[in-house]
């Protein structure tokens, strides 16, 4: 008789220096009792929980990035605003959500990055760009579903 390997849990990655919504990933992270890594390249006070662990990268850059990007898989859910990391993480299969609950899709990624790059190179010429609108109790709302969507989408596959 042939033995079926266990399908591995799902995982959180957060790209945790500049991410607003790291109470709601606890929360819901919490209900699910998925593992939270919450990256970062200095110390961050997080809830005392055995699912939460904290990574601290040194300094450096794309050095939180690599240490998500090396480890996203299918299994993983990447919370990240970062348009490069998380074309690498839709590239390894992983799920991708931005803080306002926007999913990074392979059919997406592509517009994403190209203007992300467009923005860089106007802002480096110079031009003057109002930057993303502010964060937003809507925004919010929108990342718990989504997270919880896809946490529950991982945990049926």
């Amino acid at each position: 008789m042939e033995s079926l390997s266990p399908v591995p849990a799902p995982v959180i990655y957060v790209d945790a220096d500049a991410c607003p919504v790291k109470d709601e990933v606890y929360r819901v992270a919490a209900r699910h009792g998925v593992k939270t890594y919450v990256v970062s390249n200095s110390f961050m006070r997080i809830p005392r929980d055995p699912l939460i662990e904290a990574v601290v990268v040194p300094a450096g850059l794309d050095v939180a990035d690599d240490w998500i990007a090396e480890r996203a898989n299918a299994r993983a859910v990447v919370i990240t605003a970062d348009v490069p990391l998380a074309a690498r993480a839709v590239k390894a299969g992983a799920t991708v959500l931005a803080p306002n609950g926007r999913a990074f899709t392979e059919s997406a990624i592509g517009m994403a990055l190209a203007t992300r790059n467009l923005m860089e190179d106007l802002r480096s010429a110079g031009a003057v760009t109002s930057g993303p609108p502010p964060f937003s109790p809507k925004d919010r709302s929108a990342f718990l579903s989504a997270l919880h969507t896809a946490l529950v989408r991982l945990g049926r596959v």
